[in-house]
């Protein structure tokens, strides 16, 4: 396949988008509460947030999130297991400790404000290039590209490109040839409108939105009937299977938890207890007896499964209750479940089992 290099030479279509984008975004933009009151720290939460997640779902986070910890020195001092709780059902439980390891630094040598150098912001734990220049634009008004997912999707069918997103070197490319067209007066609007077309108009799944895009009569891949080809991404590697039988071991009103290691996948989180593979029921009631059960029944659950970015859990489960809380677990009641334990949405089709009234 042939390959059209990303270019910023006189003809470029990119050079007649920041008058069209910005009549756009004037005119359609959708109101959020970070938006609304671009304050330095309300758009670098909001940012981690929006990291995968879907706007509309991060909204009450936000919100929460704020009434809870609603300063960076606070963000810098909250205890793990409520930062945690705030956090939960976001998922990517790195990125909320990234958050507060962030606030630390910032707080320790920049005096509790976040710089507005991007250079600077880049270097805090968790944050990359396009948060960066996100929170740069946004927040203080820095002309500085914040290249995402979105913004390539758009960049590449406006210039009918046929390189591959995925690659490092048209990122930067792209980077490049926003920095040459960025609006020094309008940066955060600029950057805004570009995320809110991709999210919005030019999308990634299924065909884009051309008949509603400002963009139409300037997009090479509208012109040349190639926009819903657009963009170019290599295959992802496909995602590592683990068998997992899971234990929703009660006694009384008292689930049992145990909390993962500090490394790796869910760092440090509360789990329901599991055993590797897929097990049978008289596997399950071989380790209970092992472990000393006082088991009084024993029932089978539905399966489920949870995606990761790079793995997928295949869960068979039991529920058994025991007449004496089995040692080694923590045990919590529903009211300790939904208010201080953060349980990972891998588990969440047995949160009504658990008592648990999240979705």
């Amino acid at each position: 396949m042939q390959t059209e290099p990303l270019t910023m030479d006189k003809n470029s279509p990119l050079l007649e988008i920041p008058p069209l984008l910005l009549d756009w975004y004037h005119r359609t933009r959708r109101v959020l509460p970070w938006r609304e009151n671009p304050q330095p720290y309300y758009v670098w939460l909001s940012e981690i947030m929006l990291q995968q997640t879907r706007v509309e779902a991060v909204k009450p986070y936000f919100v929460r999130f704020l009434e809870a910890l609603p300063t960076i020195e606070a963000l810098a001092n909250a205890p793990e297991d409520l930062l945690l709780k705030l956090w939960e059902g976001l998922g990517y439980y790195s990125r909320v400790r990234n958050l507060q390891k962030a606030a630390q630094v910032v707080l320790s040598e920049y005096g509790g404000a976040l710089p507005s150098d991007p250079a600077l912001l880049e270097k805090l734990p968790g944050i990359g290039s396009y948060t960066a220049g996100a929170i740069a634009s946004i927040a203080f008004g820095v002309p500085a590209p914040a290249v995402d997912g979105n913004v390539l999707r758009v960049v590449s069918r406006v210039t009918a490109s046929r390189e591959d997103i995925a690659s490092p070197q048209y990122k930067k490319k792209t980077e490049q040839a926003i920095r040459e067209i960025i609006p020094q007066d309008r940066a955060g609007d600029f950057n805004q409108s570009l995320m809110e077309l991709g999210a919005m108009v030019c999308l990634g799944n299924g065909e884009p939105k051309c008949l509603l895009c400002p963009l139409e009569k300037v997009c090479l891949g509208r012109q040349k009937g190639i926009a819903g080809e657009l963009p170019v991404k290599a295959p992802k590697k496909p995602r590592k299977r683990e068998e997992k039988t899971l234990l929703l071991l009660h006694c009384g009103e008292c689930f049992a938890l145990r909390q993962r290691p500090k490394k790796g996948l869910l760092a440090g989180m509360w789990e329901l207890p599991s055993l590797e593979g897929s097990c049978s029921r008289e596997e399950v009631e071989g380790w209970l007896q092992e472990q000393g059960a006082q088991v009084r029944s024993l029932e089978t659950l539905p399966e489920s499964k949870h995606i990761f970015t790079h793995v997928e859990w295949h869960m068979r489960a039991f529920g058994a209750e025991l007449a004496e809380p089995l040692p080694g677990f923590f045990w919590a009641d529903p009211q300790s479940l939904e208010e201080t334990c953060a349980l990972p949405s891998a588990f969440k089709a047995y949160f009504p089992l658990l008592g648990l009234q999240k979705s």
